[in-house]
């Protein structure tokens, strides 16, 4: 029985890349963390021999240790083993997802041309798939003794949910550029992407391309607080899925949000304490996706009423992404022209 979470959709009438970015990945960790941490790693079998990054130690190395924590890096997935002796590392790209089940087929995965790229089988027949769809096959997979190791990981900048206001803006300041480009910068910041980016920049009302150089002590502390709470919300609404026995969401029932994680002892928590709530169901796979659409304000909803001034949502289109924005709320009203034609609101 497949009992994953499901991947990120299509919020609204806009092309949505399905970039797991830091909430997304907090939850597969909080799942993980409910579900696999204690059980022993059976093996791990590779049907996509290019999703392996790493060769020594060999991945046969991860076979008979425990699975002893779950959590991130940014938008890495970290699963500790013997405590933290090897780490398997995980960056889901952008068509990139985790599939648990509950059972799993005794026989060897074979290399195909599935979307299944590697599973981790478990002691008690349970196990999960790391799925990639489409045809640029970017998931990455890592086996390490240390996570520094990993030179995406190694890149990242700290952690958005745990710096102050000092340290945040001095991120950003740190670099020059259009605000949209610098938040999604993973040497900045760690874990903000493209969807959560738009979302930031709405809740601060800052236009996409304002330039970091030129902006105000209350524009910085505006982003700072935006940041927050549109990821602490985010955090919460994807781990704070929950189902009662009859599969339906417990009413009212949010989670409270986990707190970033990078180093796991053997129970399984974060250096800061932090783990999910194992007391109750794993996380209600039939509406994480609707949870984290219902908060999306202007990403992915192009043509649509903005939630806040009932401006219309507009996109700004590049060669392989693009970006919402709600003019009402962040540009004076001004729609933007594509960027490399506009001069438009710093």
């Amino acid at each position: 029985m497949l009992t994953s979470l499901p991947e990120p959709g299509r919020p609204g009438r806009s092309t949505v890349i399905n970039v797991p970015e830091l909430p997304e990945v907090e939850a597969l960790a909080a799942y993980l963390r409910e579900r696999a941490v204690g059980r022993t790693v059976q093996r791990v079998d590779v049907a996509a021999i290019n999703v392996l990054k790493t060769y020594d130690p060999p991945v046969t190395a991860a076979a008979g240790r425990t699975l002893t924590g779950a959590g991130r890096h940014g938008k890495f997935l970290d699963l500790a083993l013997d405590g933290g002796e090897l780490h398997l590392v995980v960056h889901l790209a952008r068509a990139g997802w985790l599939h648990y089940r509950e059972s799993l087929a005794p026989a060897p995965l074979k290399p195909g041309k599935g979307p299944i790229a590697l599973r981790v089988r478990l002691d008690d027949g349970s196990g999960f798939d790391l799925t990639e769809a489409g045809t640029s096959k970017r998931l990455a997979a890592y086996l390490v003794t240390d996570p520094a190791q990993v030179p995406g990981v190694a890149r990242l900048g700290p952690d958005p949910l745990a710096v102050d206001q000092a340290t945040f803006a001095a991120r950003l300041r740190s670099r020059n550029g259009q605000v949209k480009g610098v938040l999604t910068s993973q040497e900045v910041l760690a874990g903000v992407g493209n969807a959560y980016s738009d979302e930031i920049l709405h809740a601060a009302r800052i236009s996409p391309f304002a330039l970091t150089g030129r902006l105000t002590e209350p524009q910085l502390s505006a982003l700072y607080e935006a940041t927050r709470r549109v990821l602490t919300d985010a955090v919460s609404r994807s781990v704070g899925q929950r189902v009662d026995a009859s599969g339906r969401s417990a009413s009212g029932a949010r989670g409270q949000a986990s707190k970033p994680s990078s180093d796991m002892d053997a129970s399984g928590r974060s250096a800061s304490g932090a783990r999910g709530q194992a007391s109750k169901p794993p996380n209600n796979p039939a509406t994480l996706k609707a949870e984290k659409r219902s908060g999306l304000a202007v990403h992915a909803r192009t043509g649509l009423p903005c939630p806040v001034c009932g401006d219309t949502v507009r996109e700004v289109s590049f060669a392989d992404s693009s970006l919402q924005y709600c003019p009402g709320c962040q540009t004076g009203g001004k729609p933007l022209a594509d960027r490399r034609l506009s001069r438009l609101v710093r």
